[in-house]
């Protein structure tokens, strides 16, 4: 980070360490009842497949609905407070799941941990990007978000390994305890000026919250073409990565035939090296490519996620062990590679004391949109026809997934000035 003292560059550096650490154990917190799916539907709960797809779908509805609360108090309160909240919120909820005794029980406690997230991950990139100037954004991003992968895959491999030796309730109670210590170090974290890190330098952050206010932030992030086509191609993104991580266990053990153990743990490797490698690779050739195009991000996450539509339909589809393997590594390469430059751009192409609003719409839209639908519509299908045939909705999904972001990339080119476009093209 140039310009900044050695001390605010190592604060900056340990928050992002912390909110990437407490991203990681968000995600497990999020998945590890994905890897519990086949328990929970032979245990004395007695799950359908619609019921335990829409343990997944009422998190995400909380979630998304809460997140533009959140969203206005990120851009006017004490970030690292709202952030700490958040994490003791979810920590709480998740160890709650493993005393569950009915499914509405199950339910209520999934749903509440919607709230502890959409504190935590609407205001948290905001904060990042007061820590890092936006020619480091999609590097700081990738890291972040590489807690998606890593996160998801842990949930698989812990939740699958505690579920066959002591129980799916113990795997919620290993998940969800630790974040109470999380929460605490959150409380440490610095907040700086809104800004701080942009040309125009800091600016004065919001104060309340009256509904005017928060109504004109809203329309004019709505009102902002390439910020709206970016969010809705992510929602595409968001339903087919959520339809894949809800379902993938399940359809590795019914379809291919795989053990309970090695269909959530196999998974859950693939995922963790494949979403390491992609998430860290787009990060860093984002950046780099952004040296030479304001749309760089853009552009390289739609051509990675249209690179991948072939490769999801044979993975899903082939009859062969060795195509599967080959088809799905590649994918989620590709797939991943979008992480880091999408995210960045959320927070790039609207103004400072807009950011967490513009990620609250955001998380908003593409679980509406996304990860809210598909894992119970797969359910759903899967229950009317057979779980093989429900998943090949993804790669339709991921197809709009890019053709959205090139429209995006198309987009941000026109908003800027005839002088800016001029130089871009020289």
């Amino acid at each position: 980070m140039p310009n900044l003292p050695l001390r605010a560059r190592s604060s900056a550096g340990l928050g992002l360490a912390i909110l990437a650490f407490v991203n990681l154990f968000n995600y497990l917190d999020r998945f590890v009842v994905s890897a519990l799916f086949e328990s929970l539907k032979h245990s004395e709960l007695a799950l359908s497949d619609f019921k335990l797809g829409f343990l997944m779908t009422s998190f995400l509805i909380v979630y998304m609905l809460t997140a533009p609360v959140f969203g206005v108090l990120g851009d006017r309160r004490s970030r690292p407070r709202l952030i700490a909240f958040g994490v003791a919120c979810w920590s709480v909820a998740t160890t709650l799941s493993g005393f569950a005794g009915s499914y509405l029980a199950l339910l209520a406690a999934r749903a509440t941990v919607g709230i502890g997230e959409a504190a935590y991950g609407t205001i948290a990139p905001s904060l990042l990007a007061d820590y890092f100037p936006a020619p480091e954004r999609g590097r700081v991003m990738a890291i972040f978000f590489c807690a998606i992968p890593v996160g998801s895959a842990l949930g698989y491999v812990v939740g699958g390994l505690m579920d066959v030796h002591f129980g799916w309730r113990a795997a919620f109670f290993v998940a969800g305890v630790p974040g109470l210590v999380l929460a605490a170090l959150c409380l440490k974290l610095r907040d700086p000026p809104r800004g701080t890190q942009d040309a125009g330098g800091a600016v004065i952050a919001p104060r309340g919250g009256a509904p005017e206010a928060v109504r004109t932030t809203y329309r004019h992030l709505i009102g902002n073409t390439a910020y709206l086509l970016t969010i809705l191609g992510y929602a595409g993104y968001t339903f087919a990565v959520g339809g894949l991580a809800s379902w993938m266990p399940a359809f590795l053990e019914r379809v291919r035939g795989m053990p309970r153990s090695q269909a959530t743990v196999s998974f859950g490797a693939m995922v963790v090296i494949t979403g390491f490698v992609g998430t860290f690779a787009g990060g860093w050739l984002g950046d780099y490519c952004a040296k030479y195009s304001r749309q760089a991000l853009l552009w390289l996450s739609a051509f990675a996620t249209l690179a991948a539509v072939p490769l999801v339909w044979v993975a899903l589809t082939a009859g062969s062990p060795r195509l599967y393997l080959i088809s799905m590594v590649a994918a989620l390469l590709l797939l991943f590679v979008s992480t880091g430059p999408v995210n960045a751009v959320i927070v790039n192409l609207v103004s400072p004391t807009e950011r967490a609003s513009a990620v609250a719409l955001s998380v908003f839209t593409i679980h509406l949109l996304g990860d809210v639908l598909s894992p119970p519509l797969i359910g759903a299908l899967s229950d009317a026809t057979s779980l093989a045939a429900a998943v090949r909705i993804v790669p339709f999904a991921v197809l709009v997934a890019g053709v959205l972001w090139c429209w995006a990339a198309r987009a941000q080119w026109a908003a800027q000035p005839a002088a800016a476009r001029a130089v871009a093209a020289t």
